[in-house]
């Protein structure tokens, strides 16, 4: 890189020296180099000289985010993309701190929800324009939670794109609430895990709007443009500036997000048709026969000349096998829409100016009694005019930003052919016990545990291993000849089982496991919390290990159990003095008792039932557990080991 600077001369770098000049004035905590994006959104890295990035959130920079995936955003090139947001990128709801549900006034930083200077968030690069090269493109996406309530009103977030060539004068695209492509909202499922697709609620106390992701009877209140592209003109071997600005207008209170990626350079200016696809069953989680399946499409022009309605369809999307056609399903933001029946396709006809797109949907309802396993795919089709001939005599496959190009989709032995709309039907009745031994195939010894029912993974662990232990073992176990084995200290962090039910369109009931503990000779301690989705708390277990006098001096701290109720925490006992554990194995059972308590009980291998407890729990319902995190707060020498075994959780259908 140092060698390229000097290369370029002390006219060059008096031009960097004047743009860095420029950068804006009120630069707080928010400032660096930006390497990190710019390295995220450059094709080609040879091209960069240096960058600047400034925001206006004084504890760092977190309006900007170097990401590989968010939902249906993955880069549409290379590994990794960039996020910019009037917000903080971090977090993925643009509500305020990031709850879902929670306030559409979102995150704001100098100056509160009504002050100045607006949030804001910068990126300049300085880029050399490679030999015989004369345009510069980039691929760009603008979401905002003021769609569309606040549409022709002075609350206007805009996001400018400019490029300044010597040669070629300063450039701009810019995009903003009030003249933005907006052809996407919070029900397209190209929204999906973006943060964006929220809904309102309207119910809060204090009148201010909350938003949610799940669908409801209220309108959309989030908005996206389609994934476009731009072009900037620019000279061969010049330094040019790329500047990217996104900020609020009129308050600052509702967030917006730029996605961008791709930044490269071109000889010549381009035609180029982008088609975007996906698929989302709208009887929600598993898909079965007779569900209705949602296909929304997006078709970008992304170059600089109109594509017109030709002769023939420019779009068309056979109806895929095992499936028959929703009845005037089909819709199209502009141009002709239809269903033939006779070939079975959809047919769009129509014209996209220049930088513009248009949204198509339609739906298919499954056939009954579809094998299981069966896989459902369609890939539609657009028809456009290469070179303007009034013929449209190129093809483009519509294609699904979360699916890897190299990876083969469909089992065709080939990749690349990136069908976006694969799904498996689900034929079984759902499970309504789920048992892990710790003893299958997808267990590994030394490692994580994994157990899968018909293919659906739900439950996972994570592993840790030098000086603490969260791993299948053979060495000890109950009835099976693996367990699952834990020794734990504060320096191993947080470890994890993770459930994943949403399949089954079913929610946990009871939880239990068998384990044995044996004694110490030294203070510890093993806590496992009871968490949502959210990482909101349902209930806390805690094993201590307490001194005892009397206890043999070899092994003189004795397991104590307890459950942590709103009002502290309530010992579990066994049929020991003090109700302490001792070895042997024990089963722990943990089963919901309505939406706000729960049944805790302790049960010892050929005794029985020793403890049964009722209680509140801590203010998330059982029915919604996603983890157990599993974590202690002593760092003993010698750490106690506990073994457990034949864990089995009961399901109910969600209703």
């Amino acid at each position: 890189m140092n060698k390229k600077i000097q290369s370029i001369g002390m006219v060059s770098l008096l031009v960097i020296l004047a743009v860095v000049a420029v950068t804006p004035n009120n630069v707080q905590a928010g400032s660096y180099d930006g390497y990190d994006l710019a390295m995220a959104l450059l094709t080609d890295p040879s091209t960069y000289v240096s960058s600047q990035y400034w925001d206006r959130d004084t504890a760092g920079h977190r309006q900007a985010l170097v990401l590989s995936s968010r939902g249906n955003l993955i880069p549409t090139d290379g590994s990794s993309f960039a996020i910019f947001s009037t917000g903080r990128a971090d977090l993925v709801y643009a509500t305020s701190n990031g709850l879902c549900p929670g306030s559409e006034r979102g995150n704001w930083f100098q100056g509160g929800q009504y002050g100045t200077p607006r949030d804001e968030a910068n990126l300049q690069m300085q880029l050399m324009v490679p030999a015989y090269m004369h345009y510069l493109y980039y691929d760009i996406q603008f979401f905002t939670v003021e769609y569309p309530d606040y549409i022709g009103t002075q609350y206007n977030d805009q996001l400018t794109i400019t490029v300044n060539s010597p040669s070629e004068g300063v450039s701009s695209y810019i995009i903003n609430v009030n003249g933005g492509d907006f052809v996407l909202n919070a029900r397209d499922t190209a929204l999906l895990g973006t943060g964006y697709n929220l809904f309102a609620q309207d119910n809060a106390p204090s009148g201010v709007d909350w938003l949610q992701a799940t669908q409801n009877s209220n309108g959309a209140d989030a908005g996206a443009s389609a994934l476009i592209g731009r072009e900037h003109p620019v000279s061969p071997g010049e330094i040019i500036t790329l500047t990217i600005d996104i900020k609020d207008e009129g308050d600052n209170q509702f967030d917006s997000m730029a996605y961008f990626d791709n930044i490269r350079f071109a000889g010549y200016a381009r035609t180029q048709i982008m088609g975007r696809k996906t698929v989302t069953d709208l009887n929600g989680n598993l898909v079965e026969c007779e569900d209705i399946l949602k296909y929304s499409i997006t078709i970008s022009n992304i170059g600089t000349a109109n594509q017109n309605n030709n002769p023939g369809p420019e779009f068309e999307d056979i109806i895929p096998t095992n499936t028959q056609y929703v009845a005037g399903s089909a819709t199209a933001g502009s141009g002709a829409v239809s269903y033939d029946s006779g070939s079975k396709k959809i047919l769009w006809d129509g014209s996209i100016s220049a930088q513009s797109s248009v949204a198509l949907s339609f739906e298919v309802t499954i056939n009954a009694g579809v094998v299981n396993n069966t896989k459902i795919s369609n890939q539609g089709t657009i028809h456009w005019d290469e070179n303007e001939d009034g013929m449209n005599d190129k093809n483009e496959l519509t294609d699904d930003p979360t699916v890897d190009d190299a990876i083969d989709q469909d089992g065709d032995g080939l990749t690349g052919d990136d069908d976006p709309t694969i799904v498996s039907i689900w034929s079984f009745d759902a499970p309504t016990v789920l048992t892990e031994d710790f003893a299958g195939v997808e267990d590994i010894i030394g490692g994580k545990a994994q157990n899968s029912f018909n293919g659906q993974v739900w439950f996972e662990t994570s592993t840790v291993s030098a000086e603490s232990n969260f791993e299948v073992s053979p060495s000890y176990h109950y009835l099976t000849p693996r367990a699952f084995k834990t020794k734990l200290r504060s320096v191993s962090g947080v470890q994890y089982w993770n459930y994943s039910f949403a399949t089954f369109n079913s929610q946990m009931d009871t939880w239990e496991v068998w384990f044995t503990c044996g004694n110490s000779s030294e203070p510890a301690d093993l806590y496992l919390n009871f968490t949502t989705t959210n990482g909101n708390d349902i209930t806390k277990i805690k094993l201590e290990y307490l001194y005892v006098a009397t206890a043999q001096v070899s092994s003189c701290y004795q397991v104590k159990m307890s459950v942590k109720t709103p009002t502290g925490w309530v010992q579990v006992r066994s049929d020991y003095p003090n109700g302490y554990l001792y070895n042997g194995w024990y089963k722990l059972q943990i089963e919901r008792n309505g939406d706000s308590a729960i049944n805790v009980s302790l049960m010892r291998n050929g005794i029985g039932v020793t403890e049964l407890i009722t209680c509140q729990g801590l203010g998330s319902s059982f029915s919604d557990l996603a983890h157990v995190e599993w974590r202690s707060t002593q760092n003993p020498v010698v750490s106690p080991i506990v073994f457990w075994d034949e864990h089995t959780v009961s399901l109910v259908k969600i209703s």
